[in-house]
C-alpha cells in the first residue's frame, strides 16, 4: 500500500525568481515542503543521434586537469565510522497523519527548526483541515509539539512560514479565523519559543513580507488588492493604497508597487508604477502604461506599452525610477519577448526570444548601466509555454554560468561560460564515463546537465544543480553523457573546479546536500516505489562514497533537509512509514560531527588557483581581469572546517586581452574566433542611441569591457560615446508624461512615430522557421516534450515577473519572463 513520494524543495527566502512579465506568486518561498502523493508516470520521448554543432566546439583554453587527492585515486576504508554515526543518529516519529510538512530554519546556527504539518480537504465553499506545529532546538534530533502556542489554529499552508531576515528570530504564521472575513497572524520574536496572536484588518492574498533591513516593518497585500503596512511587527496596520497589483521591497525604506485606478489588475499595460521611500508616508508615480516591473541588483526594470496594440518596450532605471532609459537591444520583431535571466549591481543577462513558437532565443549581456546590450549566446532554450530555462548561476566560483541550448534538430544541450557570458562552450566529458547512445561518435561527446527544464518535463531529476559560495569550486548536478540531454535515468556528477572538469559520482538520481563548507557531501538515492534506509557520504568532494544504514526499519523517503548555508554537520532524512493500520511522518537526523575527529589546521589546506591548470604559469588563471588564489581543503584531509570557516582568497590583477571584452552593440563573434565583427544588417551605419534623454553616437572598434572585469593595461580597444546634444525620447517615460496623460498633445505623436520605426525594423528581421523533428528515441527533444507543457500548463505566459533577492546578494534570477521580461 506504499505510496510513491516526491519532494518539492522550494528555493530559499531570498531567491530571485523569474517570470513572464513579473509574477506575483502567492506560493510561499524559503521552505522545504515534503508531500505524499501518487506516482506520476514519466514522459516518453523520441531519441535521435546527433553531433555537436561546430559553433559550440570546445575552446582549447578550457583543458584543465582535475584536482586529485594527492594520494592516488583509490578509496581507502574509513574504519569505525559506523559506530560513531550510530551513536549520533536520532530518530523522531510524529504522531501525525497530515499530507504535507513544511520546514523552516529560524536563525543561523541556532539549531531551531519549525515543522508545520497540514491536512486539508475542500468541502463545498469552505476548506476543512488542521495544522500542527513542531519545534526543534537541536537541528531536528528531537521535536516538541507546540501546536498549543498557536491555539490549535488552522495555518494557511499556501502562505507558509515567514522567517525574518538575518538573525532576527522573527516568525509569522497566517491562520484562518472561522466565520470571519479577516485573518489572524501568530508572531514570534524569540525564534518560535512563544507566539502572540494578532488580528489582521485584511485577508492576505500573498505571504506577508519583511523589510530586508528592518524586520519590524511588514507589507501585506489583501485579497481585494489593498496594500497594508505595519511598522511594529504586525501590532498596528495602516492602509497604504487601493487596487495594488504587485508590490516589491527595494532597498532600505523603499518599496515599489503597480496599481490601476480602473479597478482591474488584469488590464495589463494600463498600470501605474509607484514608489515610496519613507514606508508609505509619501508616494510618487514613477512610470505609467506599465505592463510589469521587476528589481534586480541596482536596476529597476519596467515593461512599457508603446500605445498601439501589444507592442512593449523594456526600460531600465538605476536611480529608483527618477530617470529611465530604453534598453538598447539589437533589432527585434514584435512577436518576440524578453526575459531578465539574472541581474547584479554590475550587469544584466537578458533573453530575447526568436520570432514564432521556437522555444529558443538569444542571451544578451548589458553594460554597467543595464542599457546597451551585446550578444552572448544564440539558440538559448527558453520554453514559450511553460517559461522554463536552465540558466544557472554557479555560486561557488565567480563568472560561471550553465544553461542549455536547443540544437537545430531540437535536441537539448548544455553549455557553460566561465567569464560571465563572454564565451560559451560544452561541458567536458567526465573521465570516468562513457558516451551514451545519443552520441554519434562514442569517443566524442560531452556532459549535459539536467536543470529546471528537465524537472518541468517530469524526468526523474529530484534536485537542481547545487553550489554554495563557501564551498569553492564545488557543483553537484544530475546529468547524462552524450550528444544531448537524454531521457534515460540520469546520474549524479560532481565538479570540484567550477565546471571545468567532472566525475560521475553516483549512479542514478539522488537527493544531495553540501555540509561543512564542502568538507562533507551527503546523498540519498531517489526511489519512488521502495522504502530506503541508506545514506551515502563523501569527505573528498565526491570522489569516494561510503554508505551508512540509518535505520533498521526502512521509510518511504520524501526529502533531505539541512540548514541553509552549507555550514552545518547535521542532515535530516524525512519520510513516512506505511502499514496496514497506520501511516506517520518520520525524521532521522544524522550528526556527522564526531566522524571528523579533529579541527582543520593550516597544513590541511592547499593553495588553488581558480580557472587554471598550472599555478606556476604567470599567464594562467586570468578570468574577468584578475586571478584568484584560494586556500582549499586537501581531499585527503578528514577534518572539520567549522562554522566560522571563511573563504580565503588572494586576487591579482591581469593585463587586459581580448578575452576581457564583449562584442559591442552591433558586433558579434564568429564561431571559433575571439574577434568581434560587425553585424551584417548594421554594417556601415552610424550607431546612435538615447541615454538619459540625450542622443549619443557610439564610436567603437567592436569591443566593450565585460562589466566587473578588473584587468589593467594591456590591450585596450578604443570605445567612446559622443554627445550629439540632441534631445530625444528614449523611454516613453519622460517626466512630462507622468503628470497628466491627457495634458500632453505631443505624446501620441511621439508614440506613433516610435511604433512606425519599430515596425519598419521588425519588417527587416529574418524570421527563423521551425526545424522538423526527426530521429529515433533517446535524446530529450524540445518539440516532442513541448506538447506535455502545453497540455499541463497552469498559467499563461503573461504572468508578472518575480524578482526577489538572492541569499548571496550577488546575482538574481527570474524563473519566468515578460511576455516581454519581463516576458
Amino acid at each position: 500500500m506504499g505510496l510513491a513520494l516526491r519532494c518539492f524543495l522550494l528555493l530559499s527566502f531570498l531567491t530571485f525568481t523569474a517570470g513572464f512579465d513579473f509574477q506575483a506568486g502567492s506560493r510561499p518561498s524559503g521552505l522545504p515542503v515534503f508531500v505524499r502523493n501518487s506516482n506520476t508516470a514519466g514522459m516518453a520521448a523520441n531519441i535521435v543521434k546527433r553531433s555537436l554543432p561546430s559553433w559550440l566546439a570546445a575552446s582549447p583554453k578550457h583543458r584543465i586537469t582535475r584536482r586529485s587527492t594527492g594520494q592516488g585515486d583509490s578509496c581507502d576504508a574509513r574504519h569505525e565510522y559506523v559506530t560513531k554515526l550510530t551513536a549520533n543518529t536520532h530518530r523522531y516519529s510524529f504522531n501525525d497523519l497530515s499530507g504535507s510538512v513544511s520546514l523552516a530554519w529560524v536563525g543561523d546556527g541556532t539549531g531551531v527548526i519549525l515543522a508545520l504539518t497540514t491536512f486539508q480537504v475542500p468541502f463545498f465553499m469552505i476548506r476543512l483541515g488542521q495544522s500542527k506545529l513542531y519545534r526543534s532546538e537541536n537541528y531536528g534530533k528531537s521535536f516538541q509539539d507546540v501546536t498549543s502556542l498557536i491555539n490549535n489554529t488552522f495555518i494557511r499552508s499556501e502562505l507558509g512560514i515567514a522567517i525574518g531576515p538575518e538573525n532576527s528570530g522573527k516568525v509569522i504564521l497566517t491562520g484562518e479565523v472561522s466565520g470571519a472575513y479577516e485573518s489572524r497572524i501568530f508572531v514570534s520574536g524569540d525564534f518560535g519559543k512563544s507566539f502572540s496572536n494578532l488580528d489582521l484588518p485584511f485577508n492576505p492574498l500573498t505571504q506577508i513580507t519583511y523589510n530586508p533591513e528592518n524586520s519590524n516593518v511588514l507589507l501585506g497585500l489583501s485579497n481585494n488588492n489593498e496594500l497594508w503596512l505595519s511598522e511594529d511587527f504586525g501590532s498596528n496596520w495602516k492602509k497604504v493604497h487601493d487596487m495594488v497589483c504587485l508590490v516589491k521591497w527595494g532597498r532600505k525604506s523603499t518599496f515599489f508597487f503597480t496599481t490601476n485606478l480602473n479597478g482591474s489588475c488584469s488590464d495589463r499595460g494600463m498600470l501605474e508604477l509607484k514608489r515610496s521611500t519613507d514606508f508609505g508616508k509619501t508616494i510618487k508615480t514613477v512610470a505609467n502604461k506599465i505592463y510589469s516591473f521587476g528589481l534586480g541588483g541596482r536596476f529597476l526594470f519596467a515593461s512599457v506599452m508603446t500605445g498601439k496594440g501589444t507592442l512593449r518596450m523594456i526600460h531600465v532605471s538605476v536611480d529608483q525610477g527618477e530617470t529611465w532609459n530604453m534598453a538598447q537591444l539589437p533589432p527585434v520583431g514584435h512577436e518576440q519577448f524578453y526575459s531578465i535571466l539574472g541581474a547584479s549591481d554590475e550587469m544584466v543577462f537578458m533573453h530575447v526570444d526568436e520570432p514564432g513558437d521556437t522555444g529558443f532565443g538569444t542571451i544578451y549581456v548589458s553594460d554597467d548601466r543595464g542599457t546597451v546590450y551585446s550578444k552572448s549566446l544564440e539558440r538559448h532554450l527558453y520554453t514559450t509555454t511553460g517559461g522554463d530555462t536552465d540558466f544557472t548561476n554557479v555560486t561557488s566560483l565567480r563568472g560561471v554560468f550553465i544553461t542549455s541550448v536547443l540544437a537545430e534538430d531540437n535536441a537539448v544541450q548544455s553549455v557553460v561560460s566561465f567569464d560571465q557570458g563572454g564565451e560559451w562552450v560544452p561541458l567536458r566529458k567526465p573521465a570516468n564515463s562513457q558516451c551514451d547512445a545519443t552520441a554519434k561518435d562514442p569517443e566524442k561527446c560531452s556532459l549535459h546537465i539536467h536543470a529546471a527544464y528537465s524537472t518541468a518535463m517530469r524526468l526523474n531529476v529530484p534536485m537542481l544543480p547545487l553550489s554554495e559560495p563557501n564551498a569553492v569550486g564545488l557543483i553537484l548536478a544530475h546529468g547524462s553523457v552524450g550528444d544531448a540531454i537524454s531521457v534515460m535515468k540520469p546520474d549524479v556528477y560532481v565538479s570540484d573546479d567550477g565546471g571545468y572538469t567532472w566525475i560521475k559520482a553516483l549512479n542514478g538520481p539522488h537527493h544531495y546536500a553540501i555540509l561543512d563548507s564542502g568538507g562533507l557531501l551527503v546523498a540519498v538515492e531517489q526511489n519512488d516505489n521502495q522504502p530506503i534506509n541508506t545514506i551515502k557520504f563523501s569527505t573528498d568532494e565526491g570522489q569516494c562514497w561510503r554508505t551508512y544504514n540509518f535505520t533498521d526499519e526502512p521509510i518511504f523517503f520524501t526529502g533531505l533537509a539541512s540548514e541553509p548555508g552549507a555550514r552545518s554537520m547535521n542532515v535530516s532524512i524525512w519520510g513516512y512509514r506505511d502499514s496496514l493500520i497506520s501511516q506517520y511522518w518520520v525524521s532521522v537526523t544524522v550528526d556527522f560531527r564526531d566522524l571528523l575527529t579533529r579541527d582543520c589546521e593550516d597544513n590541511d589546506y592547499v593553495q588553488w588557483l581558480a580557472h587554471s591548470d598550472d599555478i606556476s604559469d604567470p599567464n594562467d588563471g586570468c578570468i574577468l581581469g584578475y586571478k584568484e588564489r584560494f586556500l582549499r581543503l586537501r581531499k585527503d584531509s578528514v577534518c572539520w572546517n567549522g562554522r566560522d570557516y571563511m573563504v580565503t582568497t588572494q586576487p591579482t590583477p591581469c593585463p587586459c586581452t581580448l578575452d576581457d571584452f564583449l562584442c559591442d552593440f552591433g558586433y558579434y563573434r564568429k564561431e571559433n574566433s575571439s574577434e568581434c565583427v560587425e553585424q551584417p544588417d548594421l554594417k556601415g551605419t552610424v550607431l546612435e542611441f538615447c541615454l538619459y534623454g540625450k542622443e549619443e553616437q557610439l564610436q567603437t572598434s567592436g569591443y566593450r569591457k565585460i562589466p566587473g572585469d578588473k584587468c589593467k593595461g594591456g590591450e585596450m580597444p578604443e570605445r567612446k560615446e559622443i554627445d550629439l546634444s540632441k534631445r530625444c525620447v528614449s523611454d516613453l517615460l519622460g517626466p512630462e508624461l507622468l503628470v497628466d496623460n491627457r495634458s500632453s498633445k505631443s505624446a501620441p505623436i511621439v508614440i506613433t512615430v516610435i511604433i512606425i520605426m519599430l515596425l519598419t525594423i521588425a519588417a527587416g528581421v529574418v524570421f527563423v522557421k521551425k526545424y522538423v523533428c526527426g530521429g529515433r528515441f533517446l535524446v530529450h527533444r524540445y518539440s516532442v516534450l513541448q506538447q506535455h507543457v502545453e497540455a499541463n500548463a497552469a498559467e499563461g505566459m503573461d504572468d508578472p515577473l518575480e524578482t526577489n533577492h538572492t541569499q548571496n546578494g550577488k546575482i538574481e534570477f527570474h524563473d519566468d519572463s515578460d511576455e516581454d521580461l519581463l516576458e
